[in-house]
C-alpha cells in the first residue's frame, strides 16, 4: 500500500527539480483528493500551493441557464477550457498567477483567491477529471508532470460522500439520492481514467 511518506517524497523530489512542476492528484468524488493534497503541501510548506479543479464550476446562475443545475459536478459543469488555460500560464512561469477556489457553504467560486507565486516550485492540482480524456479535458494531462489516481474502498468513499453533503445542508435522504444519481455516475466516468495516472493509491494512503 502507499503510504504518504512515499506521496510526500514524491512531492519533494518533484519540487526540488529546480523547474516549476505541476502534479495531480485526480480521483472519484470523495476519493480524498482534497485531504491528500493538504497533507502533502503540510510536509512541502512554502515550497507548493494547491490549486483545486473545483474553483472552476460554473456559477449557479450559468447552471441554471443552461439547465445544468441537477447536474452540478459532472464534466461539463465546469470552466474546462479555463482550468487548462490557467494550468498553462501556471507551467510557464514569471509571474504571480491568481486562481479561483470553490466554497461548499455557498456553492460557488471566488476570484482571484489563491496566489501561485513565480518562486514556488511546486503546483498541486487535484480534482476529478484531470485525467478524462474527452475535448474539452483532454489538454490537462500534458500540462501534468506526474498524476496520481486516489482509488479508496468504494463503501467507504460513498459513505463520505453522504456526510458531505449533509455537513453542507442537504438531509440524509437528499444526500443519499445525490450521491447515487449524480456523484456515481460521475466516478463511473472517471474510474477507467486511472489507466493515465502515473500512480494508482489503491486504499486511503497512511
Amino acid at each position: 500500500m502507499v503510504g504518504y511518506a512515499e506521496l510526500v517524497a514524491r512531492a519533494k523530489a518533484l519540487a526540488g527539480s529546480g523547474q516549476r512542476r505541476v502534479l495531480g492528484i485526480a480521483g472519484a468524488p470523495g476519493a480524498g483528493k482534497g485531504t491528500v493534497a493538504e497533507r502533502v503541501l503540510a510536509e512541502l510548506g512554502d515550497c507548493a500551493v494547491v490549486v483545486p479543479m473545483d474553483g472552476f464550476h460554473l456559477a449557479n446562475a450559468q447552471l441554471r441557464r443552461l439547465g445544468l443545475a441537477d447536474r452540478k459536478g459532472a464534466p461539463d459543469t465546469f470552466d474546462a477550457a479555463g482550468y487548462v488555460s490557467l494550468l498553462r500560464r501556471i507551467r510557464d512561469g514569471g509571474e504571480t498567477v491568481y486562481a479561483p477556489e470553490f466554497h461548499r457553504e455557498v456553492e460557488e467560486s471566488y476570484a482571484a483567491e489563491i496566489a501561485v507565486e513565480p518562486d514556488v516550485p511546486l503546483v498541486i492540482t487535484e480534482g476529478n477529471y484531470l485525467l478524462l480524456d474527452t475535448p474539452s479535458w483532454a489538454g490537462v494531462r500534458e500540462l501534468l508532470d506526474e498524476c496520481w489516481f486516489l482509488a479508496p474502498d468504494d463503501e467507504v468513499r460513498v459513505q463520505r460522500l453522504i456526510a458531505r453533503h449533509v455537513e453542507h445542508g442537504r438531509t440524509p435522504a437528499e444526500a443519499a439520492e445525490w450521491v447515487q444519481r449524480s456523484d456515481e455516475a460521475n466516478a463511473a466516468l472517471i474510474a477507467p481514467t486511472r489507466a493515465r495516472a502515473d500512480l494508482v493509491v489503491v486504499g486511503d494512503p497512511e
